[in-house]
């Protein structure tokens, strides 16, 4: 019999959200590690709030918030409000109920100035890192370390001369004036843009266009491919090899004892082997026998059977890179300044490694099972 639609309203329903989101669905693993993380920063959470006033929208409930966020491709904080509205697995994920109202967008602006200070987009991210380093998912001793560029929010329009003087007649769009910059070299060291001067002019390479950029640094551990360290910094040609020393040195400061670390081409000089070396870190860095005076790498590293397998395992952090800018939309930040974009950078990379762990725990459950 043909089914039709009840025109009946009912007045009265119970709603459990807990029986609506299926037993197997990824986001109940994503959300157990997320609270379990949170939980453990509940007394730095404290802190950043007074003991008297108005509550505040639970800053975990805004954190989870900016994971959903990149968790599932949502364009803006704005669009994430509106979907709040009606979007069950979102709340479920948040804590809430179905009568509370979403929350305004300002709430996310008024309050990332609080995360940046107590430094708690890169506390969140550690957190997570420890889990995964406590049940054994992380090598202590093989790594994996790349760059790549982040678009900043800023049009090559607003990269002006530092020095210039101002316009003297109004621009012909206020909205989207002509800018003429034939004839004019410009370059970081004589113009800066004035919409995000923390953003830098950069080419990838040769015959590439050059764009407004932060570089972006990933370690990966290389048992499992998750990320153990994420940094945004100001781009020029040398900070992919600058930021190494650092990287090593925080992940020893964390627990690792980094043995060897993989890189491409680019790594291959001189001083940043003999930094990886000094370290007692093995360089497991591509050969470029391009470069002028010949490779870095000499068959001291190079005729190890440890060699080869590092130079196989490392593309694996350009899978993070890939799903990071077009799953979690960190291909061109959406904030201005090196300091909200680095905090950006931490909360996409925590939403990685969350997904990672999801699907690890997906395989090991059979296993558990027997």
């Amino acid at each position: 019999m043909r089914g039709r639609r009840d025109p009946q309203i009912t007045m009265l329903a119970f709603i459990d959200l807990e029986e609506r989101v299926p037993q197997d669905h990824p986001l109940r693993t994503i959300k157990r590690l997320a609270d379990d993380a949170l939980a453990e920063l509940s007394p730095e959470l404290d802190a950043m709030y007074a003991e008297g006033g108005r509550p505040s929208i639970p800053p975990e409930r805004l954190l989870k918030a900016s994971l959903l966020i990149a968790l599932y491709s949502v364009r803006s904080e704005r669009a994430f409000c509106e979907e709040l509205d009606y979007h069950l697995l979102f709340r479920w994920f948040l804590d809430m109920n179905l009568i509370e109202p979403s929350f305004d967008p300002t709430t996310f602006t008024k309050n990332r100035a609080r995360l940046l200070e107590h430094a708690i987009g890169q506390r969140l991210f550690d957190e997570v890192v420890a889990a995964a380093h406590g049940q054994g998912l992380l090598s202590d001793e093989h790594f994996t370390v790349d760059g790549t560029l982040i678009e900043a929010a800023a049009s090559l329009k607003s990269f002006r001369r530092r020095d210039g003087e101002p316009p003297t007649a109004p621009p012909d769009d206020p909205g989207n004036p002509t800018v003429n910059f034939h004839g004019e070299r410009r370059s970081n060291a004589t113009h800066q843009s004035t919409t995000d001067p923390d953003a830098r002019l950069l080419r990838k390479g040769k015959g590439k266009e050059a764009k407004l950029v932060f570089l972006a640094h990933a370690l990966m551990e290389n048992r499992n491919g998750l990320l153990v360290d994420f940094q945004v910094t100001h781009a020029d040609g040398t900070a992919e090899r600058a930021v190494v020393p650092d990287l090593v040195d925080d992940a020893r400061e964390r627990g690792f004892r980094p043995r060897t670390l993989g890189a491409d081409k680019n790594y291959d000089t001189a001083e940043c082997v003999a930094d990886l070396r000094v370290r007692g870190v093995t360089p497991h860095i591509a050969q470029n026998t391009e470069r002028k005076g010949g490779s870095a790498i000499d068959g001291r590293t190079t005729r190890h059977a440890g060699y080869s397998i590092s130079q196989r395992i490392r593309k694996r952090v350009e899978e993070i890179f890939g799903w990071m800018k077009t799953v979690g939309g960190f291909r061109r930040t959406r904030y201005r300044g090196l300091d909200r974009t680095g905090l950006a950078g931490y909360l996409v990379a925590t939403a990685y490694n969350l997904v990672r762990l999801s699907r690890l725990a997906i395989r090991a459950a059979p296993l558990v099972a027997a």
